[in-house]
């Protein structure tokens, strides 16, 4: 038997673990059917069906599944053993896929990636940006950002923000034409600017004050599901909106929106950077993690609008 080469058993140990050839040729930089050849060669290789294929999914067999559990060590392993390499000559490379809503993107854009890139020119950075939450591990990313109450209890977590604050607002002409509410309750005799969730769901405005915790999911004519939209809506007098304060920081200096019910506002936790706790960290993630502990970095993350 002709052994295998590393390269196609990297590539069948993607397959294996996404069982989608869609999203291992994705992760691969090839097309589907480049990589379900290079599978079928594997499996005549080795003289076995390593793959059980349908028409909509992939799953390995049991021959597949113990070639899996056996090289998967060997290859994290190798990996770790490159990473040290390329810390040793202190320029990590490779690819590093991170998964952030679109917030948390921007706070890195703005204050970690021009650094980042320029200290590392030889990392691929891939962001993704999306609202809703996903499983960084079976989705093939090396890290996560979001707010700490999302990040999954079984993952290692590194904060990158201070606090965040939602806060409800209102353009000037709005509160001087329909008043100004004082509790949340007063906020279902208004129009408020709704928000849609990536699952679908209307998001429920959360207060709370000396103790006291109310939720509300008030009315509106208008549903949206981003941020910036909503700021914009709200600038132009069409109701109320609740975002993240930061968000609407630059509105809010000057003048176009004005802060309602600050005192039910209390803030909430921050964001966090998290990865798999079970897993190898590349070297391309500890080099991030690392800048995020930097003094300067903290300072910069922490302070001002984002």
């Amino acid at each position: 038997m002709r052994k295998p080469s590393l390269a196609d058993l990297e590539a069948f140990t993607v397959v294996a673990t996404e069982r989608s050839f869609r999203r291992a040729a994705d992760l691969l930089g090839v097309s589907r059917s480049a990589l379900s050849h290079r599978m079928r060669k594997l499996e005549e290789q080795v003289g076995l069906r390593l793959l059980n294929r349908t028409t909509r999914s992939v799953s390995p067999t049991d021959a597949g599944s113990r070639l899996l559990g056996r090289i998967g060590p060997v290859l994290r392993n190798l990996d770790s053993a490159l990473d040290t390499l390329a810390v040793d000559r202190g320029s990590p490379s490779g690819v590093l896929r991170i998964n952030a809503d679109r917030g948390a993107a921007r706070l890195m854009l703005r204050h970690i990636m021009p650094t980042y890139l320029e200290r590392y020119p030889d990392v691929e950075l891939d962001l993704v940006s999306e609202g809703r939450l996903v499983d960084i591990v079976d989705r093939g990313f090396d890290a996560g950002i979001r707010l700490a109450e999302a990040v999954p209890q079984d993952m290692i977590a590194v904060r990158i923000s201070d606090d965040l604050r939602f806060l409800t607002v209102a353009s000037p002409d709005y509160v001087s034409r329909f008043g100004k509410p004082v509790v949340p309750d007063d906020l279902l005799r208004h129009g408020c600017i709704r928000q849609r969730l990536p699952s679908g769901k209307r998001y429920r405005w959360e207060f709370e004050k000396h103790g006291q915790e109310i939720a509300i999911d008030p009315p509106g004519a208008l549903t949206l599901n981003d941020n910036d939209l909503m700021i914009e809506a709200a600038t132009r007098g069409l109701g109320i909106a609740y975002v993240p304060e930061t968000a609407a920081h630059d509105s809010l200096a000057a003048g176009r929106l004005t802060a309602i019910l600050e005192d039910w506002c209390p803030p909430s936790s921050g964001l966090m950077l998290y990865y798999p706790g079970h897993r190898h960290v590349p070297a391309a993630l500890r080099a991030l993690i690392d800048l995020l502990k930097e003094p300067d970095t903290k300072a910069a993350l922490l302070s001002g609008p984002r």
